[in-house]
């Protein structure tokens, strides 16, 4: 009897030892498996989150009503009554919670009808690779109009924005680049304004070009050379002046006789629209040089030359 109830014992304890090893083992493998799977959310939200370019700008709410209220101060009366606070809610409307990438233009239709500027025949001015030159001008020269000076282009000018599907919904760490995915928030909103304005100009237009740009003053890649160059309307555009202007003090790469403005001027006559060119377009060069009086470049007398 004895060596019985020891037996016994002896079983109940291998027993009761496999119990707890095999507790054991499955308590491992539910901790490497709870392990993989934080491990892959773990990986996958930074690739949603980590983008290459500036998180949506701090107090974006503030700088676009303060943006917006300061232009409709300035007593622009073609603009008529405009509701700031439906203007931020349709622009926040458009991007947060959605996937930065995934961008419509159907997402920011309402925008662009509640922030429309209509813009006088003879004033638009388009630009490619001059910005700070270009709205130096236009704020000299109020005769003419960028997409930035209008009310829709000075609300969001310089400004960042994308939406994250998680909480808060909006992402102030990055925001995906141009190059990073075609239907960034940013980006679909400034090709849809930029065709909208070039829907809109009438008359005599003109575009501002950087002759120091080694790879030619037009690009095909550009919002002018792709969405802008293709919505100028021949029935109400009569003609497209350009001015080509270069660096004070850098190269002279391309010119009204160049490769690119022959592509340019090619894309335009087969849409029947007339073009003409000046390199370094005085007044404007003009401006360049109150900047930079006693550059060489600067102490010119000659005549900047017309092309046809």
């Amino acid at each position: 009897m004895p060596s019985q109830r020891g037996s016994e014992r002896r079983r109940q304890r291998c027993v009761l030892l496999a119990g707890i090893a095999f507790l054991l083992i499955a308590l491992v493998l539910a901790a490497v498996l709870a392990s993989m799977l934080t491990g892959s959310k773990e990986e996958k939200s930074p690739e949603l989150l980590r983008w290459q370019g500036r998180g949506t700008t701090r107090n974006l709410r503030e700088i676009v009503l303060g943006r917006c209220y300061s232009y409709l101060a300035e007593g622009h009366v073609e603009l008529g009554d405009r509701d700031c606070l439906k203007i931020w809610e349709s622009l926040k409307a458009a991007f947060i919670h959605k996937n930065p990438c995934n961008s419509t233009t159907e997402d920011y239709q309402p925008l662009m009808e509640l922030a429309s500027h209509p813009v006088p025949c003879n004033k638009s001015l388009f630009w490619s690779r001059t910005y700070d030159l270009v709205h130096l001008y236009s704020k000299s020269n109020r005769q003419f109009l960028t997409l930035e000076d209008t009310f829709l282009g000075y609300m969001l000018d310089g400004l960042s924005w994308c939406g994250d599907p998680s909480a808060p919904g909006i992402n102030y760490e990055s925001c995906p680049k141009w190059s990073e995915c075609e239907g960034s928030s940013v980006s679909v909103f400034w090709k849809m304004a930029s065709k909208m304005f070039a829907e809109a100009a009438c008359g005599v237009v003109h575009v501002m070009l950087n002759g120091s740009i080694e790879a030619g003053a037009f690009r095909s890649s550009s919002i002018f050379g792709s969405v802008e160059v293709f919505n100028l309307n021949p029935d109400k555009v009569s003609e497209l002046r350009i001015w080509l202007m270069h660096d004070i003090g850098g190269p002279q790469s391309d010119s009204c006789s160049g490769h690119s403005i022959m592509k340019l001027r090619s894309i335009l006559e087969k849409r029947n629209v007339k073009i003409t060119c000046e390199d370094n377009y005085r007044p404007v060069q003009l401006l360049q040089c109150a900047h930079n009086p006693d550059h060489p470049d600067c102490s010119f007398c000659t005549s900047s030359t017309e092309a046809p």
